[in-house]
């Protein structure tokens, strides 16, 4: 299927070595004016595929926390409608075509939520916590920012409608184990990170409770149990987030004093 370009929009990309997905997720874009890739100073090809494409600029910016990052992207595009995409995030054709569209007409709603169906290992991840997910992708750059109060699973502050899209975004969010314990325990130290500059002091509950729980529920009452192992794994991690962001907090507070 082939899209006309669409002039009214800028693609927005944070990445640090992101190079397993850039040539797809790059030539995919192709009916974007401007893509900007903002790049953590990635170790691997991420910056050398990026620089391939003639409609993508490549930023190099020191990463502080994923809020400050995606306010910087935007700051550096020059379109009024900005789309976020995530390296490990795929565009069907159909969604494609609902963005030029709505873009085109320049709605008057200010900010789009997207639903998401996630992929563990190429295969769809059902329950789990995941399957109500949705996420502001498609937004106007004068309607919109990512507020400074979170560090991690940024919250975006938008003045005006919010509107939903019918076709779901494509998220490959597991593609191995240590890769996504990796993400899960740096998401849990940016979380304390937040706790700790509000002053919230956790108790034994916090640090003992709060993991389990969260376990629990997202395997329990979110049925990651139909998930199978699938779903033991991501329950587990998503857990061990918690636990780290406790640590984190403890070892902050400690430091401090």
């Amino acid at each position: 299927m082939e899209f006309k370009p669409c002039k009214n929009i800028s693609v927005l990309i944070i990445t640090l070595n992101e190079e397993v997905h850039m040539y797809e997720l790059l030539s995919d874009l192709d009916f974007a004016e401007e893509v900007i890739v903002v790049d953590s100073y990635s170790s691997d090809k991420t910056k050398q595929i990026s620089k391939s494409f003639p409609n993508v600029r490549f930023i190099e910016h020191k990463f502080e926390n994923y809020t400050s990052q995606r306010n910087f992207a935007i700051d550096e595009a020059k379109n009024e409608w900005i789309l976020f995409i995530d390296a490990d995030e795929r565009l069907t054709p159909e969604l494609k075509a609902e963005i030029i569209e709505t873009v085109d007409k320049n709605s008057d709603i200010s900010a789009y939520l997207f639903y998401r169906t996630f992929f563990f290992k190429k295969r769809v991840l059902h329950f789990s916590g995941w399957q109500t997910d949705r996420i502001f992708r498609l937004f106007k750059k004068s309607k919109a920012r990512y507020t400074a109060k979170r560090l991690v699973h940024e919250k975006l502050d938008v003045e005006g409608r919010i509107g939903i899209f019918q076709n779901k975004l494509i998220h490959f969010s597991y593609a191995d184990y240590n890769s996504y314990k990796g993400k899960m325990i740096t998401y849990g130290k940016l979380k304390a990170m937040e706790k700790f500059r509000i002053g919230f002091k956790p108790t034994l509950i916090h640090y003992y409770g709060h993991p389990i729980y969260n376990f629990l529920y997202q395997y329990l009452v979110r049925l990651g149990i139909l998930d199978g192992k699938k779903g033991i794994i991501i329950c587990y991690l998503n857990a061990l987030s918690v636990t780290v962001r406790y640590k984190e907090l403890k070892r902050l507070y400690k430091e401090d004093s």
